[in-house]
């Protein structure tokens, strides 16, 4: 049998051998292997949870999968309050018609992204639905937060400075030209970041506030962080790094790199005399080699600029940047 079935979703004998021979075979946990309707895991710390739905179209790409893709977004998600990512849960939902040899695939990438994240895939759920053969997964992940760390929006304070932690629009640029059968070399940046954020911990950086730049793209995020903490954010236009064929691939179909999404960068804002030992360490670090300061916080000089985010333009203008309206690009994660 090679495609998924409606008997897949029965909860029967089908249902167990799809479990047992695509998932168990290869998330391999020993709370998991329990097979209980719920896990129970230890834990003494104070509790991160986050949540997440992955229905990119298509569901493989150059530089990854909806697999990679859904255990880096939690991993992530979780990352940016500071917790260390500990467990993930998965449920599937499969359309009949649903490629078996995709999802053995797509189940064996969720495997190792997890074991390079350092989390275990602990409890599933799966499902099968009428369709034309898609695949969507929900995830949900636990991480334990350090003592004394309170990484968030509202501790943005007046002379941090902004970081990004690598080229922006490179899984945008990627998915886009998948559908539009556009050939080049660009390649999805979906990464778990968990190596990054915890060696900025370790080396008692004090990080104001993360933020990974998913959809809605670096001029969103920041945008949202500005109002949170009703300051000022200063972007230079020259400093935001974007790979050359991404900007090419930019300029030919009319977009723009700062709202496009990404699934493996962080923004980090940290005070200024912490500036270049953040990008330091972030350059140590896996995925981290493009880190740049690309901004700095400023007081309100009036209300115009109260949770403004502004970009000084390569001609030397001031731009005055918005949260993205509309679809950007539907399915990218």
């Amino acid at each position: 049998m090679d495609k998924i079935i409606m008997e897949h979703g029965s909860g029967g004998r089908a249902t167990g051998n799809l479990i047992r021979e695509i998932f168990e075979s290869q998330f391999d946990s020993d709370v998991l292997s329990e097979m209980e309707d719920a896990a129970v895991v230890p834990g003494d710390a104070t509790i991160a949870m986050t949540t997440d739905s992955f229905v990119v179209t298509p569901l493989e790409f150059p530089g990854g999968d909806i697999g990679r893709l859904c255990i880096c977004g939690t991993v992530n998600d979780l990352c940016m309050r500071g917790a260390t990512p500990k467990y993930i849960t998965c449920g599937f939902i499969l359309e009949e018609g649903a490629d078996i040899a995709t999802l053995r695939r797509i189940v064996k990438s969720m495997a190792d992204t997890a074991k390079e994240a350092g989390v275990k895939i602990v409890a599933g759920d799966t499902k099968v639905i009428e369709g034309n053969g898609g695949i969507y997964i929900n995830t949900a992940g636990v991480g334990f937060v350090p003592k004394g760390i309170d990484i968030k929006a509202k501790n943005a304070a007046v002379d941090d400075v902004i970081i990004v932690s690598g080229n922006v629009g490179d899984h945008h640029a990627t998915v886009l030209s998948q559908r539009m059968g556009i050939k080049n070399s660009i390649v999805s940046d979906n990464a778990p970041l968990q190596e990054m954020v915890g060696k900025l911990i370790e080396q008692n950086i004090p990080v104001h506030v993360l933020r990974d730049v998913t959809r809605g793209g670096l001029a969103t995020v920041l945008k949202e962080l500005a109002l949170a903490s009703g300051l000022c954010f200063n972007l230079s236009q020259d400093k935001i790094p974007v790979d050359p064929q991404v900007k090419s691939f930019c300029g030919l179909l009319g977009l723009d790199p700062l709202y496009m999404g990404n699934e493996g960068k962080l923004v980090a804002i940290v005070p200024r005399d912490f500036g270049q030992a953040a990008v330091d360490v972030i350059r140590s670090c896996k995925y981290g080699e493009n880190a740049c300061i690309i901004g700095n916080i400023d007081n309100p000089s009036d209300d115009t600029e109260r949770g403004a985010l502004i970009i000084k333009t390569n001609i030397g203008g001031r731009r005055f940047l918005d949260i993205l309206q509309g679809e950007g690009l539907p399915r990218i994660c």
